[in-house]
């Protein structure tokens, strides 16, 4: 089964998606901060959170070396901002936990995307959240296949945001 493109620009044209899980805050934030529970859908960290820099190991994707991931802002457990990478063009995100009714909102807000990289990168953070979900509600994460069900699947839509975006430009 295809998943269904959720991704859109906000007005600053940073690449936005977001998910609602029957989770109480508490534990999403542990599924998104807690290396045991980080690692079940995307890779677990390593190292000292107070250094400001941790280690993420992408094993979703099979890697083998861990990337560094630059801690900018932590204020449990509703917001956390993460730089992955140390290059000059490394991703900036930010993950925004909100209580909803009866549920928890996860959102997820890349910013400053390339728009060359749109068409990857906004299937590859569906299909990460998809994870997410996946792990929270008792289902295998790796049942998920990206290469079915997100890219090329979702391309197209996050082509059209890449124009969107150029267009601002």
């Amino acid at each position: 089964m295809t998943a269904q493109p959720t991704g859109r620009l906000d007005p600053e044209g940073h690449l936005v998606l977001s998910r609602t899980l029957q989770t109480p805050l508490e534990e999403l934030w542990a599924a998104v901060t807690d290396p045991g529970r980080l690692g079940r859908w995307y890779g677990p960290w390593s190292g000292d959170p107070s250094s400001g820099r941790v280690e993420v190991l992408m094993t979703a994707e099979g890697a083998d070396q861990p990337e560094p991931v630059l801690l900018r802002r932590c204020e449990p457990p509703r917001h956390l901002a993460v730089t992955l990478g140390t290059t000059a063009d490394a991703w900036r995100v930010d993950l925004d936990l909100e209580v909803g009714d009866g549920s928890t909102v996860l959102r997820l807000t890349h910013r400053y995307p390339a728009a060359g990289e749109l068409d990857s990168v906004g299937p590859g953070w569906e299909y990460y959240l998809d994870r997410l979900v996946a792990a929270e509600s008792g289902r295998d994460p790796d049942e998920l296949d990206f290469a079915r069900d997100y890219h090329p699947a979702l391309a197209g839509h996050y082509r059209a945001l890449a124009d969107a975006l150029h267009s601002r430009g």
